[in-house]
């Protein structure tokens, strides 16, 4: 949202001036009308903004596609549904966005072009989509294929938030727990046995030692890990070659790597089975899918797909070749390419990896819950066993 400086008539025909929040010029006219006033001047004023603009949600995409389409099905003009859509918008930059397609269209853009004016949020496939949906006249379709796909990344993005969510949040209190353990309890324990003076086991001497690192190096770890962490960023984000090896190690990570394939693949072969159903060509479909895999190693077997079908292969000979997919799904689209229903066969695929993602995170979570159990119950018993065989010592040397 922007901030208007304006000057504008009212009904007595008198001057009036004064700021105004809007999302664009448009937006701004239509707001003081509301008021019984008209537009004469206006300047947007500048302001620093010193926090960062927060990036568009994939439900609010979603919203936006479902509404459209509705609009669209019931005969309203484009132009009318944007307008009503950006006006029952919530979000400033959401709605800044809508307003400005809404003046792209009504300067004699199409709506796919208006898109693309805005790719921070409507990607490449979004837009390619749209192109194809306005060529064919099946604009609401596409919209409301839009939608479901859009609804099944939403839910592949949970699932992939419910593998991580609750390790982390058992790390960290493991962490917290430690800290605290080794920062303020282990230093008294420390004491105590040394006043005793008794020979300590080597499990608490360990432990002791530990506690005395900790406390005496503890923010350099801290500092180093966060230093590492943003240098390693960096570098991955500079350096291709790097970012190709950090990415196809990912791929290869036991179970884990697994799962994240069977995501990324579940998503491209949604969108490739969508795009190639709305009448874009496989080539077309390919080159705008890459962008949405977000893995450097499985992006260049892709590019690599695209020459292989560019030099004359089949779809289903270039996946082969690339071992991109397993040969079950490389047998479902060869049936699909000799039967000429190709788009059936990638809407099969898109369905088993659904699947098989699901069942690999259910199988995933039912793994996780009890080794970690094992784990933090095995901490917890050696640094018990560490802290209580001095005390227990000690407490027999005092009854004796």
């Amino acid at each position: 949202m922007s901030n208007f400086s304006y000057r504008a008539m009212n009904p007595h025909g008198h001057t009036v001036r004064g700021r105004m929040e809007a999302a664009n010029l448009d937006d701004l006219e239509l707001r003081l009308r509301r008021l019984g006033l008209d537009l004469l001047h206006a300047n947007p004023v500048r302001q620093i903004s010193w926090q960062r603009q927060r990036r568009i949600s994939r439900r609010e995409l979603i919203n936006f596609c479902f509404h459209l389409e509705q609009f669209l099905r019931a005969g309203v003009p484009i132009i009318d549904s944007l307008a009503d859509l950006r006006d029952s918008l919530h979000r400033a930059r959401f709605r800044q966005v809508i307003g400005d397609v809404v003046k792209a269209i009504e300067g004699g853009l199409g709506l796919s072009q208006a898109l693309q004016r805005h790719p921070d949020v409507f990607n490449g496939v979004f837009c390619s989509l749209v192109r194809a949906g306005e060529h064919t006249g099946r604009l609401p379709e596409v919209l409301g294929a839009l939608t479901d796909t859009l609804k099944r990344d939403d839910e592949l993005a949970a699932y992939a938030r419910r593998i991580a969510i609750y390790p982390a949040i058992v790390a960290l209190v493991i962490s917290a727990a430690l800290g605290v353990a080794l920062v303020h309890v282990v230093p008294e324990l420390a004491r105590l046995f040394q006043s005793a003076g008794q020979a300590l086991p080597w499990q608490t001497r360990i432990l002791i030692a530990l506690s005395g690192f900790v406390i005496d190096y503890g923010w350099l770890l801290v500092l180093g890990g966060i230093s590492g962490l943003l240098l390693a960023r960096h570098a991955l984000s500079t350096r291709p070659a790097l970012r190709l090896r950090f990415d196809a190690a990912l791929l290869r990570l036991p179970i884990l790597g697994a799962v994240r394939r069977k995501i990324i693949m579940a998503r491209f072969t949604g969108l490739f089975a969508m795009m190639y159903a709305s009448g874009i060509t496989v080539i077309d479909a390919i080159q705008s899918a890459e962008d949405v895999v977000g893995n450097t190693a499985l992006r260049q077997g892709l590019q690599h797909v695209g020459r292989e079908i560019t030099q004359g292969s089949k779809v289903s000979e270039a996946f082969r070749k690339v071992e991109l997919f397993p040969p079950l799904v490389t047998r479902m689209l060869r049936v699909g390419e000799s039967t000429g229903a190709l788009d059936t066969a990638l809407a099969n695929v898109s369905y088993f990896y659904d699947r098989d993602v699901r069942e690999a995170i259910e199988k995933l979570q039912a793994s996780i819950e009890p080794t970690l159990t094992l784990v933090l119950g095995g901490l917890l018993l050696a640094i018990m066993g560490a802290v209580m065989m001095p005390v227990y010592d000690i407490i027999t040397r005092m009854k004796l």
